[in-house]
């Protein structure tokens, strides 16, 4: 009998220890699975230009669509409200300006005008700073610069110091804040992402409605240098929202970056011009989605006709409160004008991007934002009837509502147009584009202005302006939708390469997919991809 025990004993003991090795060899395998897909992310990061704080895998991290997403939506809108809004409100300061530096109206424009092309024009630079750093270092850094431009702002002593500290510090601060909070917040919403955008668009309205108040209670109790001083440690809040958007997943060291793959060019065979113009092609390729306007038609209808619409966009913005004050209205109320805008605003666009979000505005997204664009464009006729505040009160409500519907989905519109993997360049280049007529736009009008002695001349050109690149925006989507349901019927693939799918932005092994909303999910399917989640 003890015999007997013992032998069995000694099988329990055997079979234990071979379930043990099994598991071993299963937790071995699944450590190996991991692993395979960490690295699988590291070579998609380097192969497509991923932020590596803000990538997923299959089987890693999926959008929360809510959770800590608020939380990450709430700091966009307060970045949002504190970037996008601020160089409108520089039209309160306009005339203490041009006093204090003896400037005409062409001089003092350029001022917000290179505060606001900065802003997008530091793309690329801040798609290099996010891989480098991630989404909430590159924010937090965004919001040192931009208080430390509006403080130094305070001691200038000429107009040309005022464009380097307030135009381009500042503007460059503005873009190190706002581009990487747009793009976490992609990252966390997929489902309802259009949701997503159109609230965090309010920070826009919500900036237009309190940092008037804020700049004309400031500029009667402090003048403008002890206002420009308030503001840069008002815009020091930027690093606050910065810290609350922690990464989907940790951020891992990739080795070597995307230009220092592989051996060096021989330089007996390549010159040493030669070798950094191939890294500078290597570099724009990866931060600016050439490769998207060239091959993508809707991306390239998309950004020539926004390109076009920036020319007059925020010009009335910039012009708005000197036509009133230029016409005997008090700057109390000309900024509230400004306030009102952002009160319609605030009320519209939540609503709307509840209604947006319904299954019926699947793949109708670029039509209602043409439409509201158009509108926008006509709207500032209106202030051709006459400077009186009633007259202007009506067109600060028309123009903020179809402002609401234009700037609700104008990253949806292009988040549905390139896949999410090429949102960032995409932006990119498509801020590159925005800020050459962002900058010569304001500078423009105050020559026409300068010529004229009339603002009102401003707002009929913008009007023209922003009109016309609705109507383009309109046919060329509506040509290419025709072109594509054509070439189905003929059963033959459309003439330009699906932007959902570009087979370089994928590792081998690697099933990544950025598909969320119904119509990408519609996408996917057809691609044999699984949605998962977004970059």
């Amino acid at each position: 009998m003890t015999q007997r025990n013992g032998i069995r004993g000694r099988r329990d003991h055997f079979l234990h220890s071979e379930a043990s090795g099994v598991r071993e060899e299963a937790n071995g395998m699944e450590r190996e699975k991991v692993q395979e897909a960490l690295d699988c992310e590291s070579e998609e990061g380097g192969q497509g230009g991923e932020r590596r704080d803000s990538v997923a895998v299959k089987g890693a991290v999926t959008a929360p669509d809510g959770g800590w997403g608020w939380v990450v939506l709430v700091a966009t809108i307060m970045v949002l409200a504190l970037t996008l809004a601020f160089p409108s409100c520089v039209g309160i300061f306009y005339t203490d300006l041009q006093n204090e530096f003896h400037a005409s109206n062409s001089e003092t424009s350029w001022v917000p005008s290179i505060m606001t092309s900065v802003l997008h024009a530091g793309g690329p630079f801040c798609s290099v700073l996010v891989e480098r750093l991630g989404c909430r270092a590159t924010v937090m850094l965004g919001g040192v610069l931009s208080g430390l431009g509006m403080a130094a702002s305070s001691f200038t002593q000429s107009i040309s110091q005022l464009y380097i500290t307030a135009g381009v510090i500042t503007g460059l601060g503005f873009c190190f804040s706002f581009q990487p909070a747009v793009t976490i917040l992609g990252h966390y919403f997929v489902r309802r992402r259009a949701f997503a955008n159109a609230m965090s668009s309010t920070g826009t309205a919500l900036g237009l409605c309190t940092l008037p108040f804020l700049g004309n209670y400031l500029h009667t109790e402090l003048g403008w240098r002890g206002s420009f001083l308030v503001l840069g440690a008002v815009l020091l809040n930027c690093c606050v929202c910065g810290a609350v958007m922690r990464p989907l997943q940790p951020p891992r060291h990739r080795g070597q970056p995307l230009m220092n793959h592989g051996p060096p060019p021989p330089e007996e065979e390549k010159g040493r011009l030669r070798t950094i113009s191939s890294c500078l092609l290597a570099s724009l390729s990866k931060h600016m989605a050439f490769d998207q306007f060239c091959n993508n038609s809707r991306y390239c209808a998309f950004a020539i006709g926004i390109t076009w619409m920036m020319l007059g966009f925020v010009v009335p913005l910039v012009y708005l409160v000197p036509y009133a004050t230029a016409n005997n209205m008090e700057q109390g109320r000309a900024a509230l004008l400004l306030s009102i805008l952002g009160i319609v605003n605030i009320i519209v666009r939540p609503p709307f991007g509840i209604v947006v979000n319904m299954p019926w505005f699947k793949g109708r997204h670029i039509y209602v934002f043409a439409s509201a664009l158009l509108v926008n464009g006509l709207s500032n006729s209106i202030c051709c009837i006459g400077p009186s505040f009633p007259v202007l009160l009506t067109y600060v409500m028309v123009y903020g509502l179809s402002m609401s519907v234009v700037g609700s989905l104008m990253f949806t519109v292009l988040m549905d147009t390139v896949e999410m993997s090429r949102f960032p360049s995409a932006l990119g280049l498509l801020a590159i584009m925005e800020s050459i007529t962002l900058l010569i736009g304001p500078p423009l009008a105050g020559i026409l202005v300068d010529s004229t002695g009339q603002y009102f001349h401003v707002f009929f050109a913008c009007s023209a302006v922003v009109a016309s690149s609705a109507v383009f925006l309109m046919v060329s989507f509506y040509w290419l939708d025709k072109e594509e349901r054509k070439a189905s019927k003929q059963g033959q693939p459309a003439t330009a390469p699906d932007p959902a799918r570009p087979a370089a932005d994928v590792a081998p092994g690697c099933q990544y997919s950025s598909v969320s909303t119904e119509g990408d999910k519609d996408k996917a399917s057809a691609n044999g991809d699984e949605c998962i989640t977004s970059p």
